[in-house]
């Protein structure tokens, strides 16, 4: 069976997020996006917990059910710490196989910080290494993944506090993560660059905040299982199997907030040749540029641009529906009422956001929505979109003329 899932998204119990990131709003966002699997987010938070354990079925090994959609256990917690006369502040994602595990962990991190001021906590006093270590020692079942690697402040390679490899910040612990998340700033093929990384998986997630369906599923993942279960999900990844783990959906890295290096306030953007060659400061204000992701792995990368890997699983470049519509028709807000209704007739039309985007022929979109959406469709679904880069903070401008 054909999966699409998305493994990182946060419940209302997090920082920034809706009101309505509940579990229901959650399901039918994620139904109308074309999604089959989704991660719960923010198990560590008490009252969210209480919620999970309440509604959640089990209905596979390491798989629930509730309105529909299938799910798994996981969340993102925030590690700071001081390594190497640094301060480093890097952000997991860590999935566990049942509940009797959620409970362990919550056991272990509430000693690490305070589980109920957000659904992302923040711990202090344990490291990376000793995280993936304590976590190994409640289940082997256990999952960690570095989430959004590439990102500034709590990218595990990330310019302001990461670290140059995953065996510098993972230590001896590193063998036990098997697996990497790209970020919406940075998509495989650049994190192919760094030859380090061919023993890790790649997968895309949405990191969403809200239950719309042009947040969840922004960045996703494809398998084909022949049951979906916990452990045949994540060793499907483990192995890189591109039998099960077909690939990958990505934004165009230059669509995310920290793709170029830049000064948001200054609104300044800058190539990292152009960063660099201001000695990565603002040419406005001489303050320090926050460096992009593009400039990070062009400092760590041991490859030139473009090589790709042998067995390396393959990605396809997408952007959300109502975005594409908002930007191929001139909108340049969220929630117009037009845009909404346009890409509601779509996904009413043809059941699902995924099918509008991947399979629905031009002739058929151009009926519902009018030939300049079906056009843009087209040009996202063949990556013939360019994009004004990111930068600190600021996302990138998709254009489709």
């Amino acid at each position: 069976m054909r999966i699409i899932a998305d493994l990182h998204l946060h419940s209302r119990y997090s920082r920034a997020t809706s009101k309505d990131t509940d579990l229901e709003h959650l399901a039918d966002g994620a139904r109308l996006k074309g999604l089959d699997l989704l991660a719960t987010g923010d198990f560590t938070h008490p009252l969210w917990f209480r919620e999970l354990k309440s509604k959640l079925e089990p209905c596979a090994e390491g798989i629930f059910s509730h309105r529909g959609m299938k799910w798994i256990l996981g969340v993102e917690v925030s590690t700071i710490y001081r390594q190497d006369e640094r301060t480093r502040k890097v952000h997991h994602l860590i999935y566990a196989p049942d509940f009797e595990v959620v409970e362990q962990i919550r056991d272990l991190l509430s000693k690490y910080g305070k589980l109920s001021s957000d659904g992302r906590p923040v711990l202090t006093g344990i490291d990376s290494a000793e995280l993936v270590e304590r976590l190994n020692s409640i289940s082997k079942g256990v999952v960690v993944i570095p989430a959004h690697a590439w990102t500034p402040w709590f990218g595990i390679l990330g310019a302001k506090s990461g670290f140059g490899s995953l065996e510098e910040c993972y230590m001896d612990q590193a063998s036990r993560v098997f697996a990497l998340e790209t970020g919406l700033s940075s998509d495989p093929g650049m994190n192919w660059r760094l030859s380090a990384l061919d023993r890790v998986a790649l997968i895309s997630n949405s990191d969403a905040h809200s239950p719309n369906p042009w947040r969840l599923g922004r960045e996703a993942n494809v398998f084909s299982l022949s049951r979906l279960t916990y452990s045949e999900l994540f060793d499907a990844i483990k192995a890189k199997d591109p039998a099960r783990f077909l690939y990958t959906l990505e934004v165009d890295p230059a669509y995310g907030k920290y793709h170029f290096s830049g000064h948001s306030k200054c609104g300044v953007s800058m190539s990292p040749d152009e960063s660099r060659k201001t000695g990565n400061r603002c040419p406005k204000c001489g303050r320090q540029l926050t460096s992009g992701v593009l400039q990070r792995v062009e400092e760590l990368a041991d490859r030139p641009e473009g090589y790709k890997p042998a067995h390396a699983i393959p990605f396809r470049r997408l952007l959300p529906l109502y975005e594409i519509i908002s930007f191929a028709t001139g909108v340049k807000r969220l929630y117009v009422r037009r845009v909404l209704e346009k890409q509601d007739q779509l996904i009413k039309a043809f059941g699902n956001e995924f099918e509008v985007l991947l399979a629905v022929p031009h002739e058929a979109i151009a009926k519902v929505a009018g030939a300049t959406v079906a056009d843009a469709v087209m040009a996202a679904r063949e990556d013939r979109v360019s994009v004004t880069p990111g930068y600190d903070g600021v996302y990138g401008i998709p254009h489709f003329t």
